[in-house]
């Protein structure tokens, strides 16, 4: 399958705290938003390469969770081969189809907070652009610190594979729709 992403993902980081991650996406801004607030859209892409989504429930309002659980089911990957990595996502803001603010936690499978590792407040803008959708995603920490621990735990490569399951899915959703 070829990917629908007309541009690389461009990752940058802001004042030490802020990672900055973009990418136009060949797909309408609706479908795109859809695949960021919807759960069978979610479950499909979310994660890494070698991860499934076994879980995700999606309550899409402000004030309304999203709760997931990632399971490495990739022989190859070792370590992390039957790992289990539990989220919870609290949503701030919604304009659809142009903004979702939220705060991803890492969690438990009863959606109890991890609070020994740093939450990650995301705004995610949609926005048209020429041949696509340009998707900007504001991850700020509360420190650098926090910043730090989750790029020295590979959230840079994982979001990257992540994002190019996204343009994958979207890809398929569009053959399906034609």
């Amino acid at each position: 399958m070829t990917s629908t992403a007309t541009s690389p993902m461009i990752s940058r980081v802001e004042a030490g705290r802020e990672l900055v991650l973009e990418r136009v996406f060949k797909a309408p801004r609706q479908l795109v938003f859809d695949a960021f607030s919807n759960a069978e859209h979610l479950s499909r892409w979310w994660g890494p390469r070698g991860w499934e989504v076994p879980h995700c429930t999606v309550d899409f309002r402000p004030g309304g969770k999203w709760h997931y659980c990632m399971k490495c089911v990739d022989r190859a990957q070792e370590n992390f081969y039957g790992m289990e990595s539990w989220g919870l996502g609290i949503y701030r803001d919604i304009e659809e189809p142009a903004r979702i603010v939220y705060t991803d936690y890492f969690s438990d499978s009863e959606a109890n907070i991890n609070e020994t590792m740093p939450p990650t407040l995301s705004t995610l803008t949609f926005e048209e652009v020429e041949g696509g959708t340009k998707v900007v995603n504001r991850a700020m920490y509360s420190s650098e610190d926090g910043l730090k621990t989750v790029m020295d735990m590979g959230m840079l490569q994982g979001i990257t594979e992540t994002w190019d399951r996204l343009a994958e899915h979207l890809e398929s959703q569009q053959e399906q729709r034609s």
